[in-house]
């Protein structure tokens, strides 16, 4: 198969599966085994991160406007309501550092588990159950949806609900980012950290599952999953690619930066198709969770797990 043709399938990949509770890591690893990648390549290593980060970039363009709405209101919001120590933006950054020091402390249980088939089809497996024991407890009314979705809209508008909208919520749900307290945000980004030390398990799974957990919409835990997303997929990606373009032959099972133009191309196309799919699936998936729950992701991972489990016994890989 060309290069080319590889990378935009990667790239279509990366870009369906990263924000989807459904975990892209997986799904990319799966994927190279299918297609007969050599995952020992120190260059594919390097462009699964670079084609991740064109698919995180999106966000920064389909938030744009709510990004210059917190930025403008920092840090007592739009309504004076907020402080510097539960403005959204100061809520991410806290939620980032409860991932990051963890992740960080663990990273060579990170790296052990992070080619294992058999790790990703089990985190695919329990995730899925647990993402639909939670969303069927924990889900919201038609009423918190219909509440919460003056918060989804502002996503694209920058715009901040009414008084009335906000106070219409399911039972004492927070269906707003504006309205999220301190330990919602801790207690996401700890959780998170399930998604980095079981690959499969899926950081956007971890997130809005933890965001229900602790009181939260549907649309208000996928709203603040998206914002986590972006100071967490920028270091870690960050981080990689650090290493990668200072690797050393021999020394680093990290990657290699690309060696002539052909790489460069294929490493292109990847980032374009991963910016460009996931963008759409952002802007879907916002508005699915409006009128619907995570069963059906739920199901399609448990399926998934399943079927990869059974693959690689059968094939003898790890």
């Amino acid at each position: 198969m060309s290069d080319y043709l590889l990378s935009v399938l990667l790239g279509i990949v990366e870009g369906l599966t990263e924000f989807l509770p459904v975990s892209s890591t997986a799904h990319l690893r799966i994927s190279e085994a299918i297609l007969g990648i050599d995952l020992s390549s120190g260059y594919w290593k390097m462009y699964s991160i670079v084609i991740q980060l064109g698919a995180i970039l999106c966000l920064l363009i389909y938030f744009r406007s709510r990004l210059k709405t917190f930025l403008s209101t920092f840090p007592s919001g739009r309504d004076g309501s907020r402080s510097f120590w539960n403005h959204p933006l100061t809520l991410t950054g806290v939620a980032f550092v409860c991932t990051a020091v963890p992740s960080f402390l663990l990273s060579k249980l990170i790296g052990k588990n992070l080619e294992s088939l058999h790790v990703m089809a089990i985190a695919l497996i329990v995730g899925g159950i647990v993402m639909w024991a939670v969303d069927a407890r924990y889900g919201d009314s038609r009423a918190g949806d219909t509440s919460a979705r003056a918060s989804s809209d502002a996503a694209r508008s920058g715009s901040t609900t009414s008084a009335a909208a906000k106070s219409q919520l399911a039972g004492d749900r927070t269906t707003r980012m504006e309205d999220m307290s301190l330990g919602q945000a801790i207690w996401t980004g700890l959780c998170q950290n399930f998604s980095a030390i079981f690959p499969g398990t899926s950081r956007s799974m971890a997130t809005i599952t933890a965001g229900q957990v602790a009181g939260m919409s549907r649309p208000a835990a996928l709203e603040f999953s998206f914002f986590l997303s972006i100071p967490t997929m920028f270091a870690a990606t960050g981080y990689e690619l650090f290493k990668s373009f200072h690797h050393k032959a021999g020394a680093s099972a990290i990657g290699a930066a690309p060696s002539n133009l052909h790489e460069w191309l294929v490493l292109g196309i990847g980032f374009v198709v991963s910016f460009l799919v996931a963008y759409l699936v952002v802007a879907w998936f916002m508005n699915w969770v409006r009128h619907h729950g995570f069963a059906p992701f739920a199901i399609y991972r448990i399926i998934v797990g399943v079927a990869v489990l059974a693959w690689a016994m059968r094939a003898g890989l790890r």
